[in-house]
Parts: C-alpha cells; structure tokens; sequence
C-alpha cells in the first residue's frame, strides 16, 4: 500500500511541477513570478488540514488517552510546520517582485508567523517536555493554538491587508482564471498526498517507539529486584 501511495504521490509531484510552469498561462500583471502561486496556497492549504487533523486527534486524546491519537496528534503537526514553513518561505519570494518588500506586519502575515510559532513551540512542548502528564499538556496546547487556523484563513476578510483577496470563494470582484485551476488543484493532490505519505511513515515509527518503550518498561520491571524477591515470596 505504502509503495502505491508513494508512486501517486511522485505522479502527482511530477504532474503539478509540469502543469505549474508549462501549462498554466503565464499571469498578465506579475509574470512569471506568479507560479509561486501553485506552491504557496496549496502549502498552506494542506497546513490547515494537517493542524486540523491535529486539533481532532488531541481533542481524542484527552478524551480516551490512546497512543494512536498521540502519535496521529505529532506526525500531523510536524507535517503542518513543514507546510507552514514552505508558505512562509514562498510568500516572501513572490512578495519582493511584486510589493518591493519581502514583509510587513499585516494582519494576514502577522498571525500565519504566529500559527508558525505555536505549533513549533507544541514540538519543542513534546521534545523537550519531561512527564507523564506532558502529551496531556500539548494536546490542550494544541487545541487553544488551533484557534489561529481560522484567524489566518479570515484575516484578509476582516481587515485590510498588503495581502490580495482570495481568489478561491473571494467574493464577485474575485476569481482564479479557469485554465489556471488544474494546475492549483493537481498541486493542491500531489502536496496532500506528499502530507498524508510521511504522516503515515511518521506515525508508525511513533507506534513502534512506543512499542518498544513499553517492552523495555516491562522488562525492567520484570527484572527488577522487588520483582524478583516477589517471585521467590510466591514460589
């Protein structure tokens, strides 16, 4: 199965790169520097899914405290931090042509560096965190820090922004040139499908870290000397 999700997943890659830069028609206003387009949204597109499989997988935990939602809960926000960082990363790139800065301190920008910062702190919460009660504590974190998912997405709606209107759902005075759809969209496939292949990978090496955790655990209590003494007591 892993081997069909990863040749969908490089058909996809291969497919978008091709239909990004020699299919898409070239912008009239910005040129080619807005086929970072086809990279940047569907970067923080994914991001948004990845930190919202997030926020559904901690809200689980808390509530049945399983080792699977766990581990669903830290491989999607390690993806999410990938993906932001690449929005936060192209967003400049494709700002410094066309604004003549590579940041301001807008609402949009402001509060997606803030998502970026959130989630990075989650990670060093669950890398460096010491306890039991440490997945507990980053799975409430999560859950609060989810609340700037919507705040980033809606900004440009609530205030004005150096940011553009979105072109997807923006309102009449907005649009996507259709023959520019296929190549955002197969984009939009080909990085889910990038995200849900390493999720899957990181998941299952966090299962089975957590596996191996819990034999070792029973084995040192199996061969501690209380457990030892308890054994001739009862022999």
């Amino acid at each position: 199965m892993k081997i069909v999700l990863i040749l969908i997943t490089l058909l996809l890659l291969g497919l978008g790169f091709y239909m990004a830069i020699f299919v898409a028609p070239t912008e009239q206003t910005m040129g080619d520097i807005q086929r970072i387009f086809y990279y940047h949204l569907p970067s923080w597109w994914t991001a948004f899914l990845l930190y919202f499989v997030n926020f559904i997988a901690s809200i689980v935990y808390l509530k049945r405290r399983t080792a699977g939602s766990d581990a669903l809960a830290l491989a999607t926000a390690e993806m999410g931090v990938v993906f932001c960082a690449v929005g936060l990363t192209t967003g400049p790139l494709w700002a410094k042509p066309v604004w003549g800065i590579w940041w301001t301190w807008d609402a949009r920008l402001t509060t997606a560096l803030i998502l970026f910062l959130i989630y990075l702190s989650y990670l060093m919460l669950r890398r460096f965190g010491e306890g039991d009660q440490t997945p507990t504590i980053a799975a409430a974190f999560a859950i609060f820090g989810f609340i700037d998912v919507p705040i980033v997405y809606m900004s440009i709606r609530w205030w004005r922004t150096q940011h553009p209107q979105p072109v997807i759902a923006g309102g009449p005075n907005s649009g996507l040139d259709p023959h520019m759809r296929p190549a955002l969209y197969t984009n939009l496939l080909a990085f889910m499908a990038l995200a849900a292949l390493v999720v899957w990978f990181r998941y299952s090496v966090a299962m089975a870290e957590r596996r191996a955790e819990d034999a070792a655990a029973q084995r040192a209590l199996a061969e501690s000397p209380g457990s030892h003494r308890e054994s001739q007591e009862v022999r």
